[in-house]
């Protein structure tokens, strides 16, 4: 039995191929002769753009206002001009506007030193603004607009701020070497939050195969006498799931359709506490961010410091290119990233991942009948029937699939993992999530 927490149902132990980049420290990616930054990068109504072709912008100038309260504001990572503004796809599928920038002139912040801001003296309004105003969401891939969910509605209370640094995607490693190479403004972000949030208890929840950072933050803290406290957990995909992570480090369970606010508990990734730091202190917006390039097909495996808008391409040929002709190249980490096709496809706010990966890494099939086995169902940290649910989504039968959880299920992936007929049962759950979400809407009128 583990000496760890963890969740309770299912879950899997992929082999996580993180020694690649672990150890390694984080290096500055190349900066792109073009810029290509995208209006959607975060759950919510896309920008309203501000910009049109020929105008000349300025490094961290706001591009895109948010479209509404859940959006949230776009900023220009380099100086230059405005070539177009073109429809690009993103690695989910969807069609959005971009803003094509040509840098040059001078750069507003690159190399040059900021004064830090006191942020003890400023109120909270001016704090939530600022988070807001910087354009800050969810960097562990949800991509949630930040100053949301630090918005507590009226007679709720935080009870529990729990810090997503569990990082349990296999390869990816850009939170485990952001909590070793930036603790102190990560902890500082985390005392901004609390400010916000006066939660009554503040856990790091980080899973026992970094324990470097564990030790790392537990050292840190006890120094600094702060009130927060750092949890290892087990190795477990996929403890970072938000709803699995909640279970794990308070026991509670988010009822079906709820919010986690619904059990007192708000989550941030330790990404976005550095972001929420950078902001806060010195006014940066989320002009970059860091990305794990790694996979088989990586000559040189790295974590990258990039700017949003640069290329797939570009942060690839900074790890030495490839050593052989990947099969698949992935957005995000293995399990619940998107395959994408061109690797001219941009680095957005949620790009956590680059990952090249080979044939013997992906080991593909073609799908066969269900065998009945059940391995789904054991897997499923959801406690859900993917096999039957399944069967509804490629039946048509949406209302069937909702009334058997289909809208609880977090597509991490692991019952397809488990699968010995190789079903794609992830890509049958996303698809049929989008024909209950516009049958909804149908009969909302919208």
């Amino acid at each position: 039995m583990s000496r760890f927490r963890t969740f309770p149902k299912g879950g899997i132990h992929p082999q996580d191929y993180k020694e690649a980049t672990c150890n390694k420290e984080i290096q500055n990616a190349s900066l792109s002769s073009i810029a290509v930054v995208p209006l959607s990068q975060h759950i919510g109504a896309p920008c309203e753009c501000l910009v049109k072709k020929g105008d000349l912008v300025e490094e961290e100038q706001v591009i895109g206002k948010a479209g509404g309260f859940v959006s949230a504001n776009i900023h220009s990572p380099v100086p230059g001009e405005v070539k177009e503004i073109k429809k690009i796809f993103l690695p989910n599928g969807i069609a959005v506007d971009a803003v094509v920038i040509e840098m040059q002139g001078e750069f507003k912040r690159l190399g040059k030193e900021t004064t830090p801001a006191d942020w003890n003296s400023m109120s909270n309004e001016e704090i939530a603004a600022k988070i807001s105003e910087m354009g800050i969401v969810g960097q562990g891939g949800a991509t949630f607009p930040t100053h949301v969910k630090l918005s507590l509605p009226k007679g709720k209370v935080c009870e529990t701020f729990i810090i997503n640094a569990v990082e349990c995607e296999p390869y990816l490693t850009s939170d485990h070497r952001v909590m070793l190479e930036k603790a102190d403004e990560v902890l500082e972000g985390i005392k901004i939050v609390q400010r916000l949030l006066n939660p009554g208890k503040t856990v790091i929840g980080i899973e026992a195969n970094k324990m470097d950072a564990v030790e790392h933050l537990q050292s840190l803290i006890s120094t600094k006498g702060y009130d927060m406290e750092v949890m290892p957990l087990e190795v477990k995909y996929p403890q970072g799931a938000e709803k699995n992570l909640i279970k794990a480090v308070t026991g509670k369970e988010v009822p079906s359709g709820q919010l986690p606010l619904e059990v007192g508990v708000i989550n941030a990734n330790v990404g976005t506490c550095l972001s929420i730091y950078e902001a806060v202190v010195f006014s940066k917006p989320v002009i970059e961010r860091i990305v794990t390039v790694s996979g088989g097909a990586i000559k040189n495996p790295s974590n990258l410091k990039a700017r949003v808008g640069t290329s797939f391409r570009t942060l690839i040929e900074d790890c030495g290119g490839f050593s052989e002709e990947p099969v698949k190249v992935i957005a995000g980490g293995p399990m619940m990233g998107f395959t994408v096709y061109d690797l001219d496809t941009p680095v957005t706010k949620g790009t956590s991942g680059i990952l090249a990966l080979t044939a013997k890494e992906i080991k593909a099939a073609k799908p066969t009948a269900c065998l009945s086995c059940g391995r789904c169902i054991s897997a499923c940290p959801m406690g859900l029937n993917p096999t039957k649910i399944y069967k509804y989504v490629d039946f048509n039968m949406s209302d069937e699939a909702a009334a058997a959880g289909l809208m609880d299920c977090v597509e991490c992936g692991s019952c397809s993992f488990m699968c010995p007929a190789h079903i794609p049962l992830v890509q049958g759950f996303r698809g049929g999530k989008k024909v209950i979400r516009k049958n909804s809407m149908k009969k909302a009128g919208k």
